[in-house]
């Protein structure tokens, strides 16, 4: 049985927690049974990692299945496009012998790109506020987004790629956000006619992928191809759905691949919810479950969390099943992905929080509510660890017991199959169940 039979068809791969998850990852495993795969939120905030044959590599805005000679990947109009660092990661492929054509990746001409007074905005505004920041990955990406809801500030792919609508665009906006700039935060202005010309020769590149991408994902589904809609960032960093401010500027969960990706909503068949056998987080905002101590450095430690975008380390704690179980009632998992499972070796005992109480009383459930979460108490229930080392695993059953009994325990909880375990970085470190 291939993962995506196990998996029922087209699949939606989203992540559980604060990101971090390990999408990557599982999207590359699943992508070996798949003909189209498509990015369908955020920017190159984003990074996911792959390890092929002992060696890694880290994508941020193209697509996962450029692992997969035969894979058609597509990045959907939910995306915010940085063509410098688009073609930034082609070419570092490219060297490494990994080939990104139009022949295997499209780009939606409705996709938003961001320009250079974008990140400017994102870095004034992050050291403006000191203390209060959100912590951004300061990528451009919320004032991308802030340009596509204000529309008449907005440059698109198909804009990109047309000269006399992209000059006359990139001289208005420059203009403006000039006297914003000198206002607000004392910046020299920025040379429109540089950018422009710079812009003008990306955009050059960048027409011969340029498609209607949900056009292809359409014909694709109703020609009866694979599909696996490739999610970034993850639910609780979702615009409107994670825990607010600090949160990404998209629609990162599974409720965003419809409008994200140009996607029929009859073209997906499973909700695959991907979590780590713990929790970390990047940046600011609430974290209850957050071990900042021996116990958050060994997760750190033996699970290498820095971040694959920034390097910054991340923030370790102990598995929250309050905020996961949001997450998979909130997206419809269908099935999950458990990851890093192999990092929790060598603890005496593990611990899950299974309840919150605010004021001493119980609450009832997940509020992604910053307030809230910062005044919550943790209720934990402990499990006893494992000493062996699981990364040579290739069966659930080869698991220790205690490691078994954790992985059925978070099922219980999450009130979803756990389909794939797995172990280790490399591709072959999953265990289907």
């Amino acid at each position: 049985m291939t993962a995506l039979e196990l998996l029922d068809g087209n699949a939606c791969i989203v992540g559980l927690q604060w990101g971090d998850e390990g999408k990557g990852k599982i999207v590359d495993f699943l992508a070996e049974n798949a003909q189209v795969i498509v990015r369908y939120c955020g920017g190159a905030n984003a990074g996911h990692t792959v390890n092929i044959g002992g060696k890694k590599y880290s994508t941020h805005l193209l697509p996962v299945g450029v692992f997969r000679p035969t894979v058609m990947n597509l990045i959907a109009n939910g995306v915010v496009l940085d063509p410098v660092k688009l073609f930034g990661e082609i070419d570092a492929l490219a060297a490494q012998g990994i080939s990104v054509t139009p022949a295997n990746l499209r780009v939606s001409y409705k996709t938003h790109v961001v320009m250079p007074y974008h990140q400017a905005e994102d870095a004034a505004r992050e050291s403006a506020a000191e203390g209060s920041s959100i912590g951004t990955t300061r990528r451009g990406i919320g004032p991308t987004y802030a340009d596509k809801a204000h529309r008449s500030t907005a440059i698109r792919v198909a804009d990109l790629i047309n000269e006399d609508r992209l000059k006359t665009r990139v001289g208005e906006i420059v203009t403006d956000r000039n006297v914003m700039f000198a206002a607000l935060y004392g910046l020299p202005p920025m040379d429109w006619k540089a950018i422009f010309e710079t812009y003008r020769a990306l955009g050059q590149r960048l027409a011969p992928f340029v498609d209607d991408t949900s056009r292809v994902l359409i014909d694709s589904w109703k020609a009866g191809k694979t599909i696996v809609f490739e999610g970034a960032n993850a639910n609780l960093l979702d615009v409107d759905h994670g825990t607010y401010p600090y949160v990404t500027s998209s629609n990162c969960s599974a409720l965003g691949l419809f409008t994200g990706a140009g996607a029929p909503p009859r073209s997906v068949n499973s909700f695959v919810g991907i979590m780590k056998a713990y929790c970390t987080r990047v940046g600011g905002g609430p974290f209850p479950t957050e071990q900042d101590n021996a116990t958050g450095e060994y997760i750190r430690t033996r699970g290498r969390e820095y971040g694959t975008t920034t390097g910054r380390p991340r923030r370790c704690g102990w598995f929250d099943a309050v905020a996961t179980r949001y997450s998979v009632e909130l997206n419809g998992i269908t099935s999950i992905a458990l990851t890093l499972l192999d990092v929790l070796s060598g603890l005496d005992e593990i611990k899950i929080c299974t309840g919150y109480t605010l004021n001493g009383k119980p609450l009832n459930g997940f509020r992604a509510d910053m307030d809230t979460l910062a005044g919550v108490e943790v209720v934990y229930e402990t499990m006893p660890g494992w000493k062996e080392e699981i990364s040579g695993c290739h069966a659930f059953a080869d698991l220790p017991a205690n490691a078994r009994r954790y992985v059925e325990r978070l099922e219980e909880l999450m009130e979803a199959k756990i389909a794939i375990v797995s172990v280790g970085p490399q591709r072959e470190a999953t265990l289907l169940r």
